[in-house]
């Protein structure tokens, strides 16, 4: 356990600090924009790892016993969180983050402004039920909260590179909880087809990861799982 708490408060310190404007700033200043992006994801992975590996080799504690729908919750509730973190890396978003830059607003921010934010948090809290030990709701749960921290922190973060007045026309199209823009008319679907194709990527993802992925990059295997709840 003292493990993995200091695996988990390293990865979390490691994913806050640098998210103040003054310390991204200096960073970026002396290492260049790609430097620090190709540094701060590399030394996220190696953190990542150090949990993974750290949670495998914790003692745990029983919290509570899983049944079928604590099973079954990951699995509804993925598909959607995937077309959120593909969609929203592959579409350029000043709003937000993403893979590509780009000034104009993507499709898939009338449905949110942080697509990447919300299949993470949607994923963390997906995975919560069906792992009812303490490790891993510690976990999931610290990821959780890390990805809903980050919306008002990538909205400071535009104000701040965009200027107030760019930035607040922009965001008036869009909201961060899904679907409200869209439901207050200031957001229109569009772009069916880049989504759909988006989609489709996400369900390859989807399924190549319930049928081999998981068992490769966590573990336990999803199929096996899902066979003796069905």
């Amino acid at each position: 356990m003292p493990s993995f708490l200091t695996a988990l408060s390293a990865f979390l310190l490691f994913h806050l600090l640098p998210a103040a404007p003054a310390i991204r700033g200096r960073l970026v200043a002396t290492m260049g924009r790609s430097g620090y992006v190709t540094t701060y994801s590399i030394l996220s992975l190696v953190l990542l790892a150090w949990v993974v590996v750290a949670a495998r080799h914790a003692n745990d504690v029983i919290l509570w016993d899983t049944g079928r729908w604590h099973y079954l919750t990951p699995f509804v509730v993925m598909p959607f969180a995937l077309l959120l973190i593909v969609a929203g890396l592959i579409q350029p978003n000043p709003l937000s983050l993403s893979l590509r830059s780009g000034a104009d607003i993507p499709a898939i921010a009338a449905v949110t402004r942080h697509p990447v934010l919300w299949g993470l948090l949607l994923w963390a809290l997906a995975h919560l039920p069906p792992n009812g030990r303490l490790i891993p709701v510690l976990l999931f749960g610290a990821m959780a909260a890390l990805a809903a921290m980050g919306f008002h922190r990538l909205d400071a973060k535009a104000r701040l590179r965009m200027g107030l007045e760019r930035w607040s026309e922009a965001a008036g199209k869009t909201s961060i909880l899904p679907f409200a823009a869209m439901l207050a008319g200031r957001a229109v679907p569009g772009a069916g087809r880049l989504l759909a194709v988006q989609a489709a990527a996400a369900a390859v993802i989807y399924t190549w990861f319930v049928l081999y992925g998981h068992a490769w990059l966590i573990g336990p295997s999803l199929r096996h799982g899902l066979d003796a709840y069905l």
